[in-house]
């Protein structure tokens, strides 16, 4: 196969599989060691408002849907929900947000006029005929993430027993259809629950 076949084909890999990237959820959490939650049935949110210091311009039908995706978790990993936070095993609680951020990438001078022509190619990518450093130009990008924490507490000992937390990049397709994106992400976080 020639070079240049080779290189058509990377090239055409490479943009097929950029154009599939979806932004996954980074999940994690702590567990406190101190208190056995193997015997734990039931739960109950830790306060009527169910979620901790809402930001001012949080949308309260988003706040519905992350109520009822949280209830739906744990009810599917076998506890049940009660009315009564003092007569529950454990209640729940949860805290959201975003922030824009901002990305910035470096990419050879040659790279907006394609692989092994253009400028920059010889001088810059291989480090010159004469040894010159390889010539960069940067790419800026802004995005909005997004942020879930959910909190239990021990109704017995009044301790805190575990925290998960997602971030996500959010998408156009997370705006548009923002119920599957708050199911995904909520069942992640719940699912490290034990």
């Amino acid at each position: 196969m020639a070079i240049s076949k080779r290189i058509f084909i990377f090239m055409l890999v490479t943009l097929l599989v950029s154009c599939a990237t979806t932004y996954k959820a980074k999940v994690g959490f702590d567990k406190n060691t101190q208190v056995d939650t193997r015997n734990y049935k039931t739960f109950a949110w830790l306060t009527p408002g169910k979620i901790m210091a809402p930001t001012e311009d949080f949308n309260p039908v988003m706040k519905v849907r992350v109520d009822a995706e949280i209830e739906q978790a744990f009810m599917a990993k076998g506890y049940q929900l009660i009315a009564d936070a003092e007569k529950a095993d454990f209640s729940i609680s949860y805290t959201v947000g975003n922030r824009d951020k901002i990305k910035v990438s470096h990419y050879p001078a040659s790279y907006k006029i394609g692989f092994g022509w253009g400028r920059g190619y010889y001088g810059g990518y291989y480090g010159g005929l004469y040894g010159s450093p390889m010539t960069t130009e940067p790419r800026v990008s802004q995005y909005t993430e997004g942020k879930l924490a959910i909190d239990v507490y021990d109704v017995q000992s009044h301790q805190p027993v575990w925290h998960g937390w997602a971030t996500k990049r959010i998408t156009s397709s997370d705006r548009e259809t923002p119920s599957a994106s708050i199911k995904g992400t909520v069942q992640q976080v719940v699912a490290q629950f034990n």
